[in-house]
């Protein structure tokens, strides 16, 4: 109650309430004095079934979980400094994890392990660095999008705008033939990587006349190839109109 009421907290994450059950934590009238105390306040999923987001952790999900929520990971393999461990994931690894999260509609949760003195170790600092300079640089493609493509649809992550019109590709490798797209029925108005020109595109294949699409093949010259990793902007003629379905005979030909 005095965290809530000196500090109004817009986010309040719990952990550990495995170690009793919900009714020894009293987490339903935890949760009703919560929203007295301080009702602009969230809360994780760590609250015995109470809490507003979820909170996957360590093992990135596969399928995008129900509702809100934020994937938790290590930098290495322990959530505090431990001098021993070396195991450190690399900033591609982390910005894929990034691309993956947003492309699943969630967030990253990135831990830190400060040392004793408070200083951060500095392949974290170093990771943090590159992650901040490659966001700054595809952060249209991260910040306020919404979830995209389905699997299936596209070898990677893969991001909306708001209002759907704009898509965005990750290619953490280096694509051979270009990057292939299915299902799309719209009209392509332009693609691009991004922070460079254009690239060219073409549909290969469907019969869009019986709501078919081709594959949405996009070209991507070596020398636009991010070595962090190559987001194209794809602009569609309106919102995404996808075809989700296993294929039909084409009955008349145009």
């Amino acid at each position: 109650r005095e965290l809530c009421e000196l500090y109004r907290p817009d986010l309040l994450w719990f952990d550990g309430d495995w170690e009793r059950d919900s009714d020894q934590w009293g987490f339903e009238q935890l949760r009703k004095d919560l929203r007295d105390w301080a009702p602009q306040t969230i809360v994780n999923s760590r609250m015995g079934g109470f809490g507003d987001y979820g909170t996957p952790e360590q093992a990135i999900p596969i399928q995008k979980p129900n509702g809100p929520w934020e994937f938790c990971v290590t930098m290495n393999d322990h959530w505090g400094y431990f001098k021993a461990d070396k195991n450190h994931k690399s900033p591609r690894m982390c910005a894929r994890m990034l691309a993956e999260c947003a492309g699943m509609g969630g967030n990253l949760l990135l831990d830190i392990g400060p040392k004793s003195d408070g200083s951060i170790p500095s392949e974290q600092a170093q990771t943090l660095e590159a992650l901040g300079e490659w966001t700054d640089h595809v952060g249209e493609a991260l910040f306020g999008t919404v979830a995209g493509l389905p699997h299936g649809h596209f070898y990677g992550a893969s991001t909306l705008s708001k209002d759907r019109s704009v898509l965005y590709l990750f290619a953490f490798d280096r694509p051979v033939e270009g990057l292939a797209v299915k299902g799309i029925r719209n009209e392509i108005v332009q693609a691009e990587v991004l922070g460079a020109s254009p690239v060219a595109h073409r549909k290969v294949g469907g019969a869009p006349w019986a709501g078919l699409p081709g594959v949405l093949w996009i070209d991507v010259p070596d020398a636009v190839v991010d070595p962090m990793c190559t987001v194209v902007k794809v602009v569609l003629d309106g919102p995404l109109d996808l075809y989700t379905g296993s294929g039909d005979p084409v009955t008349f030909n145009v």
